[in-house]
């Protein structure tokens, strides 16, 4: 897993996103997946973020002198520092729960990848067998299921495809 600052163009939103490989996020880019969770627009970048390096085995550490640096949150408002904010061992080890969570609730369901709206819609006007299924579906065709009063969600975390090497 890799993860991304991005900012959307139009506003401004800083926001982070967890990809497979960067190969995945150039993939989902591409095809118009990637998009603001804020205001739903596609127009994202990467945004420049700090490396995650290590301090050096060598160096003597000051017990509590961490410095945190203000996080974007919704709306641009910044998150003060002293926030009861998850170590970064903790945050790992809440994706990883996340991922187990998801990974059970799509147990049973079947991938139909690009062709998820589409079957979404013919189970719910009674086309097909209703089901679980999961796939692949631009913001723009999930709002229009939602109109449709078809009940989707986007899943937490990026899914691959079956027999997609990982």
């Amino acid at each position: 897993m890799i993860v991304f600052d991005l900012a959307c163009t139009p506003a401004g939103h800083v926001f982070e996103i967890w990809f497979g490989s960067s190969a995945d996020y150039e993939d989902q880019k591409a095809r118009g997946l990637v998009s603001c969770p804020y205001c739903g627009s596609s127009e994202v970048e990467k945004a420049v973020m700090a490396p995650n390096v290590a301090p050096k085995g060598n160096r003597r550490s000051d017990a509590g002198s961490r410095a945190v640096l203000p996080a974007a949150a919704p709306g641009g408002a910044v998150v003060p520092a002293g926030a009861n904010l998850p170590a970064p061992e903790q945050f790992k080890e809440m994706v990883a729960k996340i991922a187990e969570i998801q990974a059970k609730i799509l147990e049973g369901s079947e991938y139909v990848g690009k062709g998820f709206a589409d079957r979404a819609r013919a189970m719910h006007l009674g086309e097909e067998d209703n089901r679980p299924i999961h796939g692949q579906t631009s913001i723009e065709e999930a709002k229009a299921l939602l109109d449709e009063g078809i009940a989707v969600a986007p899943l937490p975390l990026p899914v691959r495809p079956p027999g997609s090497e990982n």
